[in-house]
């Protein structure tokens, strides 16, 4: 069997991004480098519907702008259309939203932030104590609360002025492309609190978190929810496990 043919035989991601397009631009980027492949007919048949116009997903989540559940329900179906037969959506926040979408799409979603929880259990030592940084969204929506209740492991949060200060801005940081090592200090600084307060591990809540915070900047595992999403990916895809 040639490499052309066992692409054929496997599924289509469909990534709904522009949650940021440089997000999206790291994620893809993620799903290629994390596929075992010998030459280019390996990877995986990839669509991508980026869409910068869909409105802010914190400002919904906080009663300031629009839904953008309707942008999330008409990308999902650009994708459908085109012949994904998955969905991997790169933004932590907007799976706050997956609930109101998923009866209608049509094709499976994988949960970025469920493939995260599960992951955090598989690390050794076992991580009993997580720390979170993430947009004010996803924190107030407690996304991350309630996937890590489900496996016993505790979160712990910056509080409301670095959430504000230093989370919130070098998110926007990364969002404007306006990031430099400002913006490094002061996700490091938040999340060498998160440590201090208990964090075995740190997770990246925010895909723009990444572009910023390099791993080594904390002494504590830094969890990147996309490339977990995008592992999560290359697994279904390769051994059609359609768990999750």
């Amino acid at each position: 069997m040639t490499p052309r043919t066992r692409t054929a035989t496997r599924e289509i991601i469909g990534i709904l991004g522009g949650m940021g397009p440089a997000a999206t631009a790291d994620f893809y980027a993620k799903l290629v480098s994390t596929t075992p492949v010998a030459g280019d007919q390996d990877h995986l048949r990839t669509v991508i519907w980026s869409d910068p116009t869909i409105p802010d997903r914190t400002e919904a989540l906080l009663g300031d702008g629009p839904d953008p559940t309707p942008w999330l329900l008409d990308g999902s179906r650009v994708l459908r259309e085109a012949g994904a037969t998955v969905i991997a959506i790169p933004c932590n926040t907007a799976h706050a939203f997956v609930p109101r979408i998923a009866d209608h799409v049509g094709l499976p979603i994988v949960h970025m932030i469920g493939e995260v929880a599960r992951y955090l259990t598989t690390l050794s030592p076992p991580i009993s104590t997580a720390g979170l940084l993430a947009t004010t969204g996803t924190v107030r929506a407690g996304l991350y609360q309630e996937w890590l209740d489900r496996y016993g492991i505790r979160l712990v949060l910056p509080d409301a002025t670095g959430q504000d200060n230093e989370v919130m801005t070098a998110i926007h940081a990364v969002k404007a492309g306006t990031h430099d090592d400002t913006t490094t200090a002061l996700l490091t600084r938040a999340a060498r609190r998160l440590t201090r307060q208990g964090a075995q591990a740190v997770i990246a809540g925010c895909t723009e978190i990444p572009l910023g915070l390099p791993a080594d900047a904390v002494d504590v595992p830094l969890v990147d929810p996309a490339l977990v999403l995008a592992q999560a990916l290359v697994r279904r895809a390769t051994t059609g496990n359609t768990a999750g």
